[in-house]
């Protein structure tokens, strides 16, 4: 997938454990063309597999995205894709040829820091120097974690959590939107149950007959951001998907569709 084809929403597997492989095959089969992987690439890779074998769909039709988790947030009663005592680099290119070997490409669409490594801050950056290298390797097409980094190589995506807890992240999704960079959501729906069940976000989703989380998802969208969702529901991918094409209707419920937009945006 080329990067003027950026996606609109992301289907994110973590979490899924055991069921990873049949929901990514269902989340493209309804339509998903991005796919954000979880602790399971070896699963995520097989069913990207068996979408390119049985139901041909082409490795350049999606964006896969994954990352370069440091050991401060690994499992490690799991098996690391690094070994924890060698460089920086090192665990970076170990990481990511697994990566690579998991998903069964030889590149991978966005590549993140799944989060600041431990130590000074210059652990991060010569992390991020490693992404650079291997964008500009032509291994991944777009790297990303914090907009901290941007005086050593520009941030393409940010990911982070856009909910209420944190006010709908609201400096640095403007920080996105001034610098050009993709700002990636998750906890969209889990993290604001209040504001699905807020009284004008209601009377938006009756007017225009389409559900509360459908219509959170459309504000989302109409402020910058890109939604994961990672429902394992086929009828909610459905309506997740159609969110793109949704315009609120003109002329009614204005007032709240004002009121939830000085909530979000």
């Amino acid at each position: 997938m080329s990067t003027s084809r950026l996606p609109s929403i992301i289907y994110g597997t973590a979490w899924k454990k055991e069921r990873t492989t049949s929901l990514v095959v269902t989340a493209v089969l309804q339509g998903f063309r991005a796919i954000d992987t979880g602790e399971v690439e070896d699963l995520v890779g097989e069913g990207l597999q068996e979408l390119y074998d049985k139901h041909g769909i082409k490795r350049e039709d999606l964006y896969i995205q994954t990352k370069f988790t440091p050991i401060s947030g690994q499992d490690t009663s799991q098996p690391i894709p690094y070994d924890p005592k060698a460089s920086i680099e090192d665990q970076l290119v170990s990481s990511l040829d697994l990566s690579l070997k998991n998903l069964r490409t030889d590149y991978i669409d966005a590549y993140l820091l799944h989060s600041p490594l431990p130590g000074p801050v210059s652990n991060t950056l010569k992390a991020w120097k490693v992404l650079a290298r291997f964008q500009d390797e032509k291994k991944v097409r777009l790297i990303g974690v914090c907009n901290t980094l941007s005086e050593e190589r520009k941030v393409q995506v940010v990911q982070n959590r856009w909910y209420e807890g944190n006010n709908w992240d609201k400096e640095v999704v403007g920080w996105c939107k001034k610098n050009g960079a993709m700002y990636q959501s998750f906890w969209t729906l889990s993290g604001s149950t209040s504001l699905l069940s807020h009284k004008p976000l209601i009377t938006i989703a009756k007017v225009n007959k389409i559900t509360p989380e459908q219509t959170l998802f459309k504000f989302a969208r109409t402020t910058g951001v890109v939604p994961l969702t990672g429902t394992t529901s086929a009828e909610h991918m459905k309506h997740d998907l159609e969110v793109e094409g949704i315009e609120f209707k003109p002329n009614k419920a204005e007032e709240e569709v004002a009121d939830v937009t000085a909530l979000v945006a």
